[in-house]
């Protein structure tokens, strides 16, 4: 089975207000976001994954496991591209670029529930994006 570390780029069509579980409200503006996730657990496959994401943002459909479900399933919330670092954890390393190039925190503990890290969901901008996807390579 692939095993890796994924990047999901989203876009929010709208402002609006959305229950992420336990962490409580989250205000989305309209605009760009990235979330950082992994599918490293021994019956987890990396497609399999990011093809549920990518399912429940189309449908708004499913079971919300994750903080991004609430996200995906949300009216007006597409993804809009993907990023996978094959047979790589590299979640916290990923979420501390992202940080590092301009991304900013949409709410802390957000898909860092298991790991000491803020946040793994961030506004970003094309310039963000961009910056992220340059320092990739290095990061390797």
């Amino acid at each position: 089975m692939m095993k890796g570390t994924y990047v999901l780029f989203l876009e929010s069509k709208k402002d609006q207000d959305i229950v992420i579980g336990k962490l409580g409200e989250c205000r989305l503006k309209g605009g760009l976001y990235a979330y950082i996730g992994s599918a490293m657990g021994s019956s987890v496959n990396l497609e399999n994954r990011i093809g549920r994401h990518k399912r429940m943002a189309e449908t708004k459909e499913g079971n919300k496991q994750w903080h991004i479900d609430y996200v995906t399933t949300s009216t007006g919330v597409v993804v809009t591209g993907t990023l996978k670092v094959v047979g790589k954890a590299m979640e916290c390393k990923l979420a501390g670029m992202m940080k590092s190039s301009g991304g900013r925190v949409v709410l802390k503990g957000f898909g860092s529930s298991d790991c000491g890290c803020e946040t793994h969901f961030f506004r970003i901008t094309p310039e963000v994006a961009e910056a992220f996807l340059k320092a990739i390579p290095d990061a390797l």
